[in-house]
């Protein structure tokens, strides 16, 4: 573990420029922006999910127990 973290740690320009070539080679350059446009729009999906979670499906619950109470 402690040989990966020092291995990630050493990456220079060179090792940058040789991953950089090695995607564009496996993926070509018309499918890179198709695939960035698909991480972009999963991420987006995901960060809506999780705030949707955060406020429990209310997006005022302090309104709806005012409304409750009214009743």
């Amino acid at each position: 573990m402690m040989y990966l973290n020092l291995l990630l740690g050493m990456l220079g320009p060179w090792q940058v420029v040789i991953i950089v070539v090695l995607i564009l080679l496996l993926f070509g350059g018309k499918k890179i922006p198709e695939l960035m446009k698909g991480l972009g729009q999963g991420m987006k999906e995901f960060k809506k999910a999780t705030k949707d979670d955060d406020d429990g499906g209310n997006a005022n619950p302090q309104k709806e127990l005012d409304s409750k109470s009214r009743e």
